[in-house]
């Protein structure tokens, strides 16, 4: 097949090059590779601090097209605890000097923002956590609340008014949390939304409310801004979301003409994150982080809910070839991109973008070592242990990374 890879279905004749010029929207980008949203654990007070600006300036700096803000909440209530962004306008000239960070190195600023819903940590946000019916959160070992019709216009406008402040703020682009069973993703999910109303029961019904978000977000953002939505495969759980459902949603995504790509992920937060992950499950480090009378009941509750799946590089792959196959709009590839050659052979396959967190936290330079020295056997030395997973407490970082910096003496 011969439509454009940035915009068609199957394989392109020429695939575009990785370092070469690329759009998203109304965007012209220095290369097609994104930093993935990853939470930063540099906003102790729900501010911008001089450690996240850091973190985007030194990303940046390694040569992405897109450097992507994590999570920013557009409400209290939608925060996954007490470190997270809520996007206000009191945060506008921190948020502007973050932008400014990452343009003085050449990248684009995007943001991530969502509602955590059930996800949302009750005990933090001090109100009940969201979610399409009321369910007992494994998190918070609390029941949520059921959201109402009020609810739905309530969070519709916050995500329009957060994505303002983005926009105030001189983001380049905004990405809609619909995955990972935050408040979108839980509307998706047949397992998690069982209303009999208009909001639950066939795709079509169970896509109204998270595809009214990205309509409010589109007309907030305007003309000079992209707007991208992180749209769940598969779940993970059984039960939940997966590819013959989301495929169905990604279409009526596509046809409504509210985003400018779709970037595919898979797993829950509430059941099985690793999904997402893939490699080691660190259930010890993450348990030291805890209260020690909390220690003994997250490990037996993790073992459950954090299997360790097998790394194998690009593992969303064979899933997302089902959209690409389906849908003309542009597509972000993530999922355990370490090589070159493969983001070169995502690009072949008709992917627009490919997205990286793991490995960029291991060596921000990485992009630049692919440029230099070439060959698509380059490849990231992150090996795939999750170990930064519980220093999001203390500032997200690779801790090989931080080992060798501590032996080398190097800042």
């Amino acid at each position: 097949m011969t439509e454009s890879p940035t915009g068609g279905v199957g394989f392109a004749a020429v695939p575009p090059a990785l370092f070469e010029t690329a759009t998203l929207g109304p965007l012209s980008l220095r290369n097609r590779l994104i930093k993935a949203a990853t939470f930063e654990g540099r906003t102790p007070r729900r501010q911008v601090t001089d450690e996240l600006v850091a973190f985007h300036r030194e990303v940046a700096g390694g040569g992405v097209g897109v450097s992507t803000v994590a999570y920013c909440a557009v409400s209290l209530e939608g925060s996954t605890d007490g470190r997270t962004i809520v996007l206000d306008s009191s945060l506008v000239p921190g948020l502007s000097s973050l932008v400014d960070a990452i343009h003085d190195e050449g990248a684009a600023a995007s943001a991530q923002i969502g509602h955590a819903g059930p996800v949302a940590n009750a005990r933090a946000t001090g109100v009940p956590a969201l979610a399409p019916v009321p369910m007992w959160s494994p998190l918070t070992m609390r029941r949520t609340r059921g959201a109402t019709e009020e609810d739905l216009r309530r969070v519709t406008a916050d995500f329009a008014s957060g994505t303002a402040v983005l926009r105030q703020a001189g983001f380049d682009a905004v990405e809609v949390h619909l995955g990972h069973n935050y408040l979108l993703s839980a509307f998706l999910s047949p397992k998690l939304n069982t209303r009999t109303d208009a909001y639950g029961g066939s795709v079509e019904r169970r896509s109204v409310f998270p595809r009214r978000v990205l309509e409010a977000v589109r007309e907030a953002a305007g003309d000079a801004m992209a707007v991208t939505a992180k749209l769940n495969m598969a779940d993970g759980v059984p039960g939940g979301l997966w590819l013959d459902e989301s495929l169905e949603v990604a279409r009526l995504v596509e046809d409504d003409g509210f985003v400018d790509a779709l970037v595919l992920t898979g797993g829950s937060s509430l059941a099985n994150p690793m999904y997402l992950f893939r490699g080691e499950a660190p259930i010890e480090e993450m348990a030291a982080t805890m209260p020690p009378a909390m220690r003994l009941g997250f490990r037996l509750v993790a073992r459950r809910m954090m299997p360790s799946y097998p790394f194998e590089e690009a593992f969303f792959l064979p899933y997302a070839r089902q959209f690409r196959r389906a849908l003309r709009l542009p597509l972000v590839l993530l999922g355990g991109i370490t090589r070159r050659a493969t983001a070169d052979k995502a690009l072949s396959e008709g992917f627009a973008f490919v997205a990286m967190a793991r490995a960029l936290l291991r060596e921000p330079d990485l992009l630049r070592r692919w440029q230099e020295e070439g060959g698509g056997a380059v490849e990231s030395l992150c090996v795939h242990c999750n170990k930064c997973m519980p220093t999001i407490y203390r500032g997200t970082r690779c801790v090989l990374r931080q080992e060798r910096v501590l032996v080398e003496g190097r800042t």
